[in-house]
């Protein structure tokens, strides 16, 4: 295996595993999980399925978000004494709102090499076939899980002119359509990705009071893994009606909705029927 760095320690192999689909395995991930002493894991029971799938027997480290910063030392000291070792996550490209930041940075501050071996990723996957503007996005991860919270980074997020991807899971997918909604806009153009690669996948596109109403009618789109694009705030019309929304949804919280809908129609220069209808 082609080495970088020093000619004494090892190499950390950042691996992408599949999403679904166990034929997206990249022949040079398999290659390397071959290869490599001992395979980093988000969850060594998940991995040890994947590699069993491909008859690779080596050692898991567990290496998850509760651990991973009293693991890197010990880790990165396995690394400089020689060893190579894999990082992988549960699913698609690790660190990619999965662990491994913490490794990562310690070995490349140790002087060590770290590779990526590319492959699956789950928003890239989906704004590939989403349909919508790809030449600028914005990777928001997953929301706050609190109402509250995860409606103040919608209302923040909404003049983004940039298509953004969020991911979410099944028990919040329903509501944090409907929060998008209200941040948003009814018309503003937005796509579902559900279970992607897997036997159920989805791709539902529409307005997002459209695909609010779908997921909300039908059990079976509130169900697996989700990525939710959302088109940005396109021309200058649609980034005054979203700054216009941010600002009477605040608004709204200590003012009559008619006063706050004023107000945010001066300040934003949307158009006050826009706001006070939006709901």
């Amino acid at each position: 295996m082609q080495r970088r760095g020093s000619s004494t320690s090892g190499m950390l192999f950042v691996v992408a595993t599949p999403i679904g689909n166990l034929g997206d395995l990249a022949p040079r991930a398999l290659e390397t999980l071959k290869a490599v002493a001992a395979i980093c894991a988000e969850d060594t029971r998940h991995t040890r399925q994947l590699l069993a799938h491909f008859g690779v027997d080596k050692p898991l480290v567990a290496l998850h978000e509760h651990n991973e910063g009293d693991a890197a030392a010990p880790l990165v000291a396995r690394l400089l004494a020689g060893e190579s070792l894999a990082l992988v996550s549960d699913a698609g490209t690790p660190l990619v709102s999965d662990p491994g930041f913490r490794l990562v940075r310690a070995a490349r501050e140790a002087g060590i090499a770290v590779s990526p071996v590319p492959g699956a990723s789950a928003l890239i996957a989906a704004l590939s076939v989403a349909g919508l503007p790809s030449d600028r996005f914005v990777f928001e991860g997953f929301l706050p899980a609190k109402a509250n919270a995860r409606r103040e980074r919608l209302a923040a997020l909404a003049p983004e002119p940039r298509t953004l991807i969020f991911y979410e899971s099944s028990h919040r997918i329903e509501e944090t359509l409907g929060d998008a909604l209200a941040a948003f806009g009814a018309e503003r153009r937005a796509v579902v990705a559900r279970e992607l690669t897997k036997l159920f996948e989805t791709v539902l596109d529409g307005s997002l009071a459209e695909l609010a109403q779908r997921v909300g009618a039908d059990p079976n789109q509130r169900k697996g893994e989700f990525v939710l694009l959302v088109q940005g705030a396109g021309d200058d019309a649609d980034a005054k009606v979203a700054e216009g929304l941010r600002l009477y949804a605040k608004l709204k919280e200590h003012l009559p909705p008619s006063t706050a809908a004023k107000l945010a129609a001066e300040l934003s220069g949307a158009p006050r029927k826009a706001l006070y209808g939006s709901e």
